[in-house]
């Protein structure tokens, strides 16, 4: 049975993402077979794992809106072992849609059941908002990832997501766990980022992940090639980190037994 993990983040900006579509080829690449997930109308994750959305003939929403069987719209990704269900604009409309049925809020959980058991991860997208959709991710999720970016007013709206996982978890699905929270965007030149790291850990502590996101130009350029940053550039340290990320995930589900090859690969701060 694969694990869902949920990245979500209602505030725009903070590298959602780029984790959803880097910790899945991470986890991909490490030889587990994982499902990306664009729940998104920017479709952001679909044209970075180099699908144009625009062509997509079929996407989440029609899983969710129209009973689509999921198995038909996932795509085969050029890294191994990585798999999409793409996104597409229309589902912008799916939350309007969605009003009036029966357990709108169990919708995308019902979509990712029927193929959950073959694959070892699946990662669902979010998009930047608390809406129906995000709440729908969130019931079918085992766990969420919350990506904090390392800038002036990074817990900002954190407490609003928190609360909205506490809701979750006390009407809709109980066993929801938070995965983590993870720091992206850092700059260990600026007194800010190291500020708001201690923040964040002082604040939650170990919900905290040890693995922190640096700043890295070829991390941002990557989905511009329509490539995750292990197949664009699998040395950077954009590369890295994210590796590291999967790494973490792995041993805090006791899914890898480390042997030393497999420990945290230290990142050298270059820029």
């Amino acid at each position: 049975m694969g694990k869902i993990i949920a990245v979500a983040n209602q505030k725009g900006g903070v590298g959602k993402t780029t984790t959803a579509m880097n910790l899945a080829a991470s986890l991909a690449v490490l030889e587990h077979k994982t499902l990306l997930i664009d729940s998104d109308p920017q479709a952001n994750a679909t044209s970075g794992v180099g699908f144009d959305p625009r062509n997509v003939k079929t996407s989440i929403y029609e899983c969710i809106i129209d009973d689509v069987h999921p198995k038909t719209a996932i795509l085969k990704t050029e890294t191994p072992n990585l798999f999409l269900i793409p996104s597409h604009i229309d589902l912008v409309g799916a939350e309007i849609e969605m009003i009036h049925l029966p357990q709108r809020e169990h919708k995308m959980k019902d979509v990712i059941e029927k193929i959950r058991k073959d694959f070892d991860f699946i990662i669902i997208d979010c998009s930047p908002s608390l809406g129906l959709i995000t709440v729908n991710a969130l019931t079918a999720a085992d766990s969420v990832i919350v990506p904090v970016q390392c800038e002036y007013f990074a817990l900002e709206g954190l407490g609003k997501l928190l609360n909205t996982i506490k809701i979750v978890q006390t009407r809709l699905n109980p066993t929801l766990d938070i995965e983590g929270i993870l720091l992206t965007m850092y700059d260990s030149r600026l007194r800010l980022s190291n500020q708001v790291v201690e923040e964040v850990k002082t604040h939650f502590q170990q919900m905290v992940f040890d693995t922190i996101i640096q700043r890295n130009t070829k991390l941002g350029e990557a989905p511009s090639f329509g490539q995750t940053i292990i197949m664009h550039d699998a040395s950077s340290r954009g590369s890295t980190n994210y590796l590291n990320l999967a790494r973490e995930i792995l041993q805090k589900n006791d899914l890898t037994k480390m042997k030393n090859v497999d420990k945290l690969i230290p990142v050298t701060d270059e820029h």
